[in-house]
């Protein structure tokens, strides 16, 4: 019997018009959200990413701005306009798209933003407290997996979950998050180089697979029953595919997000609300 499909994209559009909801209600009080955009260089994958979260951006209600920097710009060029940026009071959150070209290293670029504005909540700061349990902007992808499964009724309390990919965007938030009171889940953190990775894949309840290998899961690595999660993403000629081996693992799994229409759709969703809730709190709200 094939698995439950787990499609991100109504779960996608009932978070964006819950973001627009709250957008309208701060425009009745004359408040504008604004959202922006740093990309640098012409990456073609890049470029389509940024167009993608200004629609979105526009759809929910809020003014988006994008600004665009040479590939050879120069780390402070990269900085000042971070600085800048942290300092607009009409921008409410913004995103440096990664990755920078070569040359560009994105650790000081991205310690730089201010964390109130840290729409991707990826900031040290936000990290930090979401280690230590406290409110902060949570990262985008691991928020929107979280969204997905409380959509579907996915419960996580008790589950036995097993995270192959140990990232900062993906796997080691999502452990975090996965471990706090409340989800209450027993989490395993995996990657490629695990010993027994099959072994641990096969006991796990819920499996999520954020590792950047195409096919890296196959049916025999899966839990009968279990639920999937793929955050791969990964281009094989003119094909999107994930990490998982989907027409196997559908055949097994009680549960399945599909690539492309899974998890991706969450992530620009996730960053709208990130967006929206710094504008809340600096709004006062």
């Amino acid at each position: 019997m094939s698995a439950r499909i787990l499609s991100g994209k109504e779960v996608a559009a009932e978070l964006r018009s819950e973001v627009a909801e709250r957008v309208a209600a701060l425009a009745n009080r004359g408040k504008s959200v604004g959202l922006a955009t740093v990309l640098v260089g012409d990456d073609a994958a890049s470029q389509v990413y940024v167009r993608n979260k200004h629609r979105a951006a526009a759809a929910a209600g809020m003014v988006s701005f994008d600004r665009q920097l040479p590939a050879d710009a120069s780390p402070a060029d990269v900085l000042a306009q971070v600085e800048e940026l942290n300092e607009a009071d009409e921008v409410d959150g913004y995103i440096v798209q990664l990755p920078l070209p070569e040359g560009l290293d994105p650790e000081p670029v991205l310690d730089a933003i201010d964390p109130a504005k840290d729409a991707d909540g990826l900031h040290p700061v936000n990290l930090g407290r979401l280690v230590l349990g406290k409110p902060a902007l949570l990262p985008a992808t691991p928020s929107g997996i979280l969204r997905i499964l409380d959509y579907y009724g996915v419960v996580t309390e008790g589950a036995s979950v097993v995270i192959v990919g140990r990232s900062v965007l993906v796997g080691r938030p999502l452990a975090i998050m996965l471990g706090l009171k409340g989800r209450d889940a027993t989490v395993t953190l995996a990657h490629t180089r695990t010993r027994h990775l099959s072994e641990l894949t096969r006991r796990a309840d819920l499996l999520v697979v954020a590792a950047g290998r195409a096919g890296l899961i196959g049916a025999e690595q899966v839990k009968p029953g279990a639920t999937v999660i793929d955050v791969g993403t990964n281009r094989i000629d003119d094909r999107l595919v994930g990490d998982v081996d989907f027409d196997r693992v559908v055949e097994v799994a009680g549960a399945i997000t599909p690539v492309p229409g899974g998890v991706g759709p969450m992530t620009i969703a996730s960053l709208l609300a990130n967006t929206v809730a710094a504008a809340e709190a600096g709004a006062g709200e």
